[in-house]
């Protein structure tokens, strides 16, 4: 199976360890490319309402990708905008949208990964981001009456010593929206002390999610008031002790 690893822009620049730990994961099922040419999905545009501003992006994420098997990245944001707007935009996207997955996809449909071997002895709360959950349906909407398994949970179930936190508003946005954050700060800042306080009130040590996005927009809320709780990304949870070593990680990342 080969498998191209998608590292959104932003996590590229700033948390690189959660695409090394994704490259860990998917080692395990197959052989990962990281096309070097890679760049921005171009949902920055999309949602700044410039949707025409990123079909170049769109063009370089097809001829980067087309290729692979799987397409697989830790965001479920950027691979809900490649999957709505990507053949919309750019046509010849339409016929590798099927295979442009969430990690949290990948491991649980595609694979169908039971026995993670992961360990994370902490109290630890997962974030469900409005992309992943109400535009990928990764679980299951307090305003829907359906019985969709909660992907995430039953993934982060099978890491040793970890106690899932349940919050008392499981599924409300944090508030960071990416421009919406810009455009109104005062609210997007509310939406996410609200978020953060729900987490500690829970008992969580953590909180976790499959979009760092949402994750970045918590802990600079947590950073600022120092608050008692971190963040860490779903993939870094759920790589956990796997006994590969950096050195042979970036060797095959190179190789590629």
């Amino acid at each position: 199976m080969k498998i191209g690893l998608f590292i959104p822009c932003y996590v590229n620049q700033f948390y690189p360890e959660v695409g090394k730990a994704t490259l860990q994961l998917l080692q395990k099922y197959g052989e990962v490319g990281y096309p070097s040419g890679q760049t921005c999905c171009g949902q920055p545009m999309a949602n700044a309402g410039c949707e025409n501003e990123g079909v170049d992006a769109l063009k370089v994420f097809y001829q980067q990708f087309k290729d692979f098997d799987y397409i697989v990245a830790p965001s479920a944001s950027c691979i809900l905008h490649i999957r709505e707007h990507g053949g919309k935009l750019y046509k010849e996207m339409k016929p590798i949208l099927h295979k442009v997955l969430d990690l949290t996809e990948f491991l649980f449909d595609v694979v169908k990964e039971d026995q993670l071997q992961a360990s994370f002895p902490h109290k630890v709360a997962i974030h469900k981001s409005c992309h992943g959950l109400r535009g990928m349906r990764l679980g299951q909407c307090s305003e829907r009456v359906t019985c969709d398994v909660s992907k995430q949970d039953e993934l982060i179930k099978q890491v040793e010593g970890i106690t899932l936190i349940q919050p008392q508003r499981a599924d409300e946005c944090c508030g960071f929206g990416g421009t919406f954050s810009v455009s109104q700060p005062d609210v997007s800042v509310r939406m996410g002390n609200d978020r953060i306080n729900d987490y500690i009130q829970s008992g969580a040590e953590y909180i976790t999610s499959g979009d760092m996005s949402c994750l970045m927009h918590l802990d600079g809320i947590i950073q600022r008031k120092k608050l008692n709780i971190k963040v860490i990304h779903l993939a870094e949870i759920l790589a956990a002790q796997l006994s590969e070593t950096p050195k042979q990680t970036e060797e095959h990342v190179n190789a590629v």
